[in-house]
């Protein structure tokens, strides 16, 4: 899909990947909705990028404040590309080491914002989308989702993120197989191990021992290349239904 003139919607990106993709997004001629907490830095972001880029504070779990984000990119115009960063870690374990059940709490809000939330902004842009012309590529919208590699080796503590960004991988596939009738692309990218807000609180000693951890390249993974690859997915008409790890050939250790 061509991104110049388009509308598109890219949650959590008032910071880390979703930032970095707003960037890319707008440098490719796209009008841009950034949703995001109303905590979040989305209206000064917005401001400092000017007309084509407009902050609506949001909730992915929440259906009004999601369909007010659509509404907000559909005053640019049809909406025709979601990217879909929002999310959220924290440690979980089944059994704490002072030997009590671990959160169930933190579990469920984990999997309500990675998985729950996902479905919600995922059902709600498609509904726009599906209304759409058909643009001259054929299609009418594409949809890119976030997992993480820990749907796939999760590390001890992660038993919520895991399950909840594994959750994400199995419904790309159903996902782009429902919407195909629509035109509408459904593909996830599952990034390593990158240089995001979520690592902010970590000392530089494990920043770059996490780094080394990676084959090759030897470091963390920045936000931009991240958004290449959305950007990729969103011009590339055969990827659909697929889930692109973005690791430098990582595997995670148990811990």
């Amino acid at each position: 899909m061509n991104t110049e003139g388009i509308s598109a919607l890219v949650t959590g990106g008032a910071s880390g990947l979703g930032l970095a993709t707003v960037h890319r997004l707008h440098a490719a001629g796209a009008s841009v909705v950034i949703a995001d907490l109303p905590s979040s830095q989305g209206e000064a972001i917005a401001k400092s990028l000017g007309e084509r880029v407009r902050f609506a504070p949001a909730d992915v779990t929440s259906e009004v404040d999601m369909n007010a984000a659509c509404d907000v990119a559909e005053s640019f115009g049809p909406l025709h590309v979601l990217v879909h960063c929002a999310g959220r870690g924290g440690p979980v374990r089944l059994v704490d080491k002072d030997g009590s059940p671990g959160s169930l709490e933190t579990y469920e809000n984990i999997v309500r914002i990675n998985l729950v939330g996902t479905f919600n902004t995922l059902r709600l842009a498609a509904t726009r989308m599906a209304r759409n012309e058909h643009t001259a590529e054929g299609e009418r919208g594409v949809c890119v989702l976030t997992a993480s590699v820990a749907a796939y080796e999760g590390q001890i503590g992660q038993i919520g993120y895991a399950s909840s960004k594994a959750g994400v991988v199995g419904l790309t596939i159903v996902a782009a197989r429902d919407l195909a009738s629509k035109a509408i692309r459904v593909c996830t990218i599952a990034p390593g191990i990158f240089d995001t807000p979520m690592l902010a609180r970590v000392s530089e000693a494990a920043r770059l021992s996490l780094g080394a951890s990676v084959p090759h390249p030897s470091r963390l993974g920045t936000p931009d290349e991240y958004a290449q690859l959305a950007l990729h997915i969103v011009s590339n008409p055969m990827l659909n239904g697929e889930t692109i790890r973005l690791d430098g050939a990582l595997r995670m250790a148990p811990r």
